[in-house]
């Protein structure tokens, strides 16, 4: 373990605290007594001899003892002094909530590398940071009010927003916290430094992130993967999700995978849930860690309404939830069961005159539960407290429902339509059976929706860690250029991916090779400005003779040199026309310094960013992952055979698209760029009818 990882979990569970400050430190000297922080708490200010009540130094050298922690509030000049200090004197951890660094570029940039380097192997959390929240010992750096309660187990929270880890703690949605820490501008410490200090931690269920950037991916997934073995779902809300491409990029995957792509891949495959919102990361995090994620999509609801039954069908439908139909026998158990006034369905509408009937409902829900769903889910908006005389009719429901689930062992929430329709006392009930107390029917499900990967991937950590993982790429610096047409197919053909026959000749054979071919055939301009040929005239397709190769070559040259005189024109590429295809993909590869190589699938043809249906993975990655990315896309439909057409060998395309991968990783420290856009899928197989290579040549 590193002197740095020690002294972060110094400052994590610290047996003193030193605040260093004015009036900042004495606000936040006397949060962390009110937190009921029994260690040492001492004030450093040169011009007082106490900071409130708590004893008083003039300088961080003259402490009893090095602190395991201290809060730093003092002008950004004097908190570099004041760092290295604490360097010197061996303190563990400092959280710098002084502002006036990096943030504001410049000189503040440079000042935030002396104090990067002053503080050595110190814990430094900051600068420009709220504080830290420790709701397990109390020993709270932080200079406001806050919310939240000492606990002995909860949900630590990592934000790079000050604002957001502070209003969180606010919360009116039981969710308890054993850590809110501010992230700040990670000059020293990272997100990831803080999940690796707590994964292990018995005291941590979960964890909540708020995140701009992650400073180091491959170590970030490592240690996700360690969370995922100990059961320990990350809920993250990530900013600045616009899309942006790489600047330099002339691949149509480039547009379609920018940075937001690459973190939504990298989350997907760790099992991480992610949110929008705020109140979908307090709702997730409270679904996993009361109730826990459910194995699969299939959900159980049950409500005492039409309407609230045809919401939940309608918002769980978009959100790729499924309501799997009332089995015979179980629906022969219902209706002996239920009012005749009901209508047997799921979601199920049990009517109110079982109101506060236990015994029945008891087994309504259990019928329903154990007939095949992984989640169960009870829609009940809780009267205020001053209309609450018929509030243990809906408990007694409540309790019906969560014995017939525990029963039945399957994860459960009740859920209240507006979310402020649940008061605490019964959120705490649920809680306390195991039930989820969802605020908010829209945030419920989604959470819902989004948790159904966790466990899956939970599982696969089990049995192999080691897929998941990434490996660190470091680029070669130089700038990729752009294979012809002809060689990018002669290099996917010898990687065992199919293309057209073909003859790239000069521009006096291109009859007598279309020829050799047999017509119809394909022509392509070969040369160099040009990567799209579609863009500027250089393709023509299903010529059905001689004559025709010879006028369309020749209309193909003269409108090149009249519009576009500055291109080059080296070759001709005469190809064999393809049949139509079932279904045109793209696949295309990029190279990140950070994510590594990340593949993209989607729709393909010339209109493949306006149609923008797209998966991307990052490399490498399984078979069974490529399947449930193509699976996903909206065109899967027509490798399923729409309409009466032939439906595709889903196991020879998944073949092709790993064969994609296999050949990239060669390539894998060359700035690879690869478009394959379009892949005709025929009956016979996958054809990779036009390609786009880029790469660092050897």
């Amino acid at each position: 373990m590193s002197d740095k990882r020690k002294n972060l979990e110094r400052l994590l569970s610290p047996r003193h605290a030193a605040f260093v400050g004015g009036e900042d430190a004495l606000h936040a000297a006397i949060c962390c007594a009110e937190g009921g922080f029994t260690g040492k708490i001492w004030g450093v200010n040169p011009g007082r001899r106490t900071l409130g009540d708590f004893p008083c130094f003039p300088s961080v050298s003259d402490l009893p003892t090095p602190p395991d922690a201290v809060f730093l509030a003092v002008p950004s000049a004097t908190a570099v002094e004041v760092v290295a200090q604490l360097a010197t004197i061996g303190a563990g951890g400092v959280v710098c909530y002084t502002a006036g660094f990096g943030e504001l570029g410049g000189a503040g940039a440079k000042l935030e590398k002396v104090l990067a380097k002053v503080a050595g192997d110190l814990a430094l959390v900051g600068p420009n940071v709220f504080g830290l929240l420790n709701y397990l010992s109390g020993a709270h750096l932080w200079p406001y009010a806050h919310g939240g309660k000492r606990v002995e187990r909860g949900v630590a929270l990592v934000s790079q927003s000050g604002m957001l880890s502070g209003y969180v703690t606010t919360n009116q949605r039981s969710v308890d916290f054993s850590y809110v820490i501010g992230a700040g501008n990670q000059t020293c410490l990272g997100v990831e430094d803080y999940l690796e200090a707590l994964v292990e931690n018995p005291a941590v269920n979960a964890f909540g992130l708020y995140v701009e950037a992650l400073r180091d991916i491959p170590r970030f997934t490592d240690i996700a993967i360690q969370a995922l073995a100990h059961h320990k779902p990350i809920v993250v809300l990530k900013g600045g999700a616009s899309e942006v491409g790489a600047a330099t990029t002339v691949t149509h995957t480039g547009s379609l995978a920018g940075t937001d792509s690459f973190y939504q891949a990298l989350f997907d495959r760790l099992g991480i849930v992610r949110v929008t919102t705020p109140s979908q990361m307090l709702e997730t995090l409270k679904l996993l860690t009361v109730a826990g994620a459910p194995s699969g999509k299939k959900l159980a609801a049950f409500t005492c309404s039409g309407g609230d039954a045809a919401m939940v069908a309608d918002g769980g439908a978009l959100l790729g939830l499924e309501f799997s139909p009332v089995s015979l026998s179980t629906r022969n158990t219902l209706n002996e069961l239920l009012p005749s006034i009901a209508t047997v369905s799921n979601p199920l509408d049990y009517t109110t005159p079982l109101w506060g009937n236990e015994q029945v409902l008891t087994k309504v829900f259990d019928a329903l539960v154990r007939d095949d769903c992984d989640m169960a889910l009870l829609v009940q908006d809780y009267p205020p407290l001053d209309m609450s005389h018929d509030v243990q009719m809906y408990r007694t429901d409540a309790r019906a429902f969560a014995a017939a689930t525990s029963a039945a062992g399957v994860p459960a929430a009740v859920c209240s339509v507006l979310a402020e329709n649940f008061d605490v006392e019964s959120r705490s009930l649920m809680s306390q059976q195991g039930v989820a107390p969802l605020q908010g029917l829209g945030d419920a499900l989604t959470a819902i929706a989004a948790s159904t990967n966790f466990t899956q991937r939970c599982e696969q950590i089990v049995s192999n860690r080691n897929e998941l993982r990434l490996t660190p790429i470091q680029l070669i610096d130089d700038t990729p250029l752009t294979v012809d047409e002809w060689e990018g197919k002669q290099l996917l053909s010898a990687a065992g991916i199919q293309v057209p026959r073909g003859h790239c000749v000069s521009f006096d054979l291109v009859e007598d090779a279309a020829d050799t071919l047999g017509y119809p055939v394909v022509l392509k301009l070969i040369g160099t400005g040009f990567e799209h040929k579609t863009d500027v005239g250089a393709v023509r397709v299903g010529l059905e003779n001689r004559a025709a190769v010879s006028r369309a070559l020749v209309e193909m040259v003269s409108s090149i040199s009249t519009n576009s005189p500055s291109l080059v024109l080296d070759k001709v590429l005469v190809e064999e026309m393809m049949p139509a295809p079932l279904a045109e993909l793209l696949i295309g590869v990029q190279s990140d310094p950070q994510f590594g190589q990340a593949l993209t699938l989607a729709s393909g043809g010339t209109l493949v960013e306006l149609v923008r249906d797209s998966q991307t993975l990052l490399l490498p990655s399984s078979r069974s992952d490529i399947e449930q990315a193509l699976l996903s896309l909206r065109c899967s439909v027509l490798l399923r055979g729409y309409r009466g057409q032939s439906s595709v060998a889903i196991g020879g395309l998944i073949d092709v698209v790993y064969a994609v991968t296999e050949f990239s990783a060669q390539y894998r420290h060359r700035k690879l760029e690869l478009d394959i856009n379009p892949l005709f899928v025929l009956e016979d197989g996958p054809v990779a009818v036009d390609v786009l290579l880029r790469f660092i040549p050897d």
